[in-house]
Order: C-alpha cells, then structure tokens, then sequence
C-alpha cells in the first residue's frame, strides 16, 4: 500500500462570508427589535403597575413594582365616581371613533377608487390638493373647524367632533395608491360587459380587493380619533360630550380638590387602551394579500 491509498481527511467547511454576514446581520436586527420591544412595552408595564397603587403610594413608593395593592377599589372608584361619568366618556368615545372611522373610510375608499379607476378633467388637481391636506397637521386646523362650527351653532354638540372625523385625506391618497396596484381594470370591464352598475362594480369588486387597505385605513382613524384631544378641548363644554381623552385631562386637572383623582386617571388610562388592543386583535386577519391571484387569466 503507497501513500497514495491513503484517504486523506476532510477539512469541515467553516461559515462563509455570506453566512457570517447573514448571522451578524440577524443578531443586530433582533436587539434591535428587543430594543424598541422594551421602549413600547415599559410605560404599558408602567401603567399596569400604577394602576394597582392609590393616591399616597403612586410616589411615594417604587414606580417599577407593586404596594399596597388597591386595584379592585381604584377600579370601583372610576366607575361610581361622578354617578359613573367616566363610562359615558367611553362610550361618547366609541361612537367617535366607531362612527367616525367607518363613515372616513367609506368615503376615503370611494374617493380613491374614482381617483384611480376613471379620468375626468382636474383629477390630478383634486388629488394634489388631497394629497397637501395630508401634510396639514390637525391641530391647525381645530381653529378654522371651530369658527365654521359657530357659524352654523354645531359647537358643544356631537357633531362638532364627528364631522371632521370624516375626512380623511391620507386614507384618500392610500385608497388610490392601493386601488391603482391591486385592482385589475380588465375585471371592471368585464363587469361592465355583464351589465353591472359603476357602484355594484365597486361594491362587488372594488370593496373586497381593497379590504386590506380599508382595514389600515379604519384603524388609523380610530386610534387618531380616540386619541383625539384638541379638537374636543376646542369643540366642547358640556362634560356629557367628553371623550375619554378631555374626561381624564378634566380630573387631573382637579387633582388638588380630589387627590384620588390621580389614582383614577391612572386605571382609566389604563382602560382606554383595551378597545384599542381588541380592535387590532379583531382587525388583524384582514391584512391579506393575494386577494386577486388567478382573477386574471394571463
């Protein structure tokens, strides 16, 4: 037997550079992500915590963990407080949103399906000024709504909160954005060739399509209005009208008449964040995509 018939050994490849690349890359986006996980999470840990504690320990003892737990009687106190006005705040504040968001997102959808489906003269006039009314921030605007709620005696009224909650020029702009790319316009021609309306085209294909982008729509101006402070504060005098949101800035303000207000601030932050959580649990299995793969014969 030569030398030659020796099998010489292997050498195991180690990682490539590619490997070692993808592996460091990995690492760094999930710190990252743990990162701003942690950033979001800890003042809901905050408020958790805070929620259990009354007026004399909410400083006077250590913000990150729990003393003298008081949250069943924090509780109970928020909601009997002022023969239970809070819950109204709740409530006025669903039908803001709730009622605001839909009618929004009804109207951002159909505005932005007849940007992008059908030409007519000044189109990309009509859209350029839909698309500056998205750089617009609101509260620039709580003003001039307020003088022109005077104007017609709708202030300190429902609708002085709702009517602005109906336009929604960044669900426009996402609603034509979305409708150009997903919507095929051989499918609108083949309705048409069947003898469907404009509107049943839209109602039949064009809503179901563009469920996706009418669901981000929906909870953007949700939360935006259920987090809406300003044009209320501006809107409204009657506390029967409050949102959550002017009901809880009222009682802290009140804090040094009625030091539990503090307490009830806390835990009433606190549950007005779980319709928020409920309707991203609720909303979440719309995101699909892919809804028209195949619709299309190539």
């Amino acid at each position: 037997m030569t030398i030659l018939d020796v099998e010489k050994p292997t050498r195991k490849k180690g990682p490539t550079g590619a490997e070692r690349l993808t592996s460091r890359t990995s690492i760094i986006s999930m710190a990252f992500l743990f990162v701003m996980a942690t950033y979001f999470l800890v003042p809901v840990y905050w408020l958790i915590i805070s929620s259990t504690k009354g007026p004399a320990t909410l400083y006077g003892s250590q913000g990150f963990w729990f003393s003298h737990f008081q949250f069943f009687s924090n509780l109970s106190g928020l909601f009997s407080y002022s023969n239970g006005i809070f819950v109204r705040w709740i409530l006025n504040t669903v039908l803001y949103a709730g009622v605001g968001a839909t009618v929004a997102t009804l109207i951002a959808s159909m505005a932005g399906y007849a940007l992008s489906k059908y030409n007519f003269v000044g189109k990309e006039a009509v859209f350029s000024v839909i698309l500056g009314g998205v750089l617009v921030p609101g509260t620039a605007l709580a003003l001039p709504l307020y003088l022109l709620m005077a104007k017609v005696h709708l202030t300190d009224t429902y609708w002085s909160v709702l009517l602005p909650a109906f336009v929604s020029p960044f669900g426009v702009f996402l609603s034509r954005v979305y409708a150009g790319a997903s919507i095929p316009d051989e499918l609108i021609d083949a309705g048409r060739i069947d003898g469907a309306s404009e509107f049943k085209i839209f109602r039949s294909i064009g809503l179901k399509i563009m469920s996706p982008a009418l669901v981000t729509i929906f909870l953007f101006q949700f939360v935006a209005i259920w987090n809406n402070f300003f044009l209320p504060l501006v809107m409204l005098s009657n506390q029967n009208l409050y949102p959550v949101t002017l009901g809880l800035y009222s009682w802290d303000n009140q804090y040094g008449q009625a030091p539990q207000l503090i307490a009830y601030v806390v835990i009433g932050a606190l549950i007005s964040v779980i319709p928020l959580i409920i309707a991203f649990l609720s909303l979440q299995r719309f995101w699909q995509t892919g809804l028209t793969s195949g619709s299309v014969k190539a």
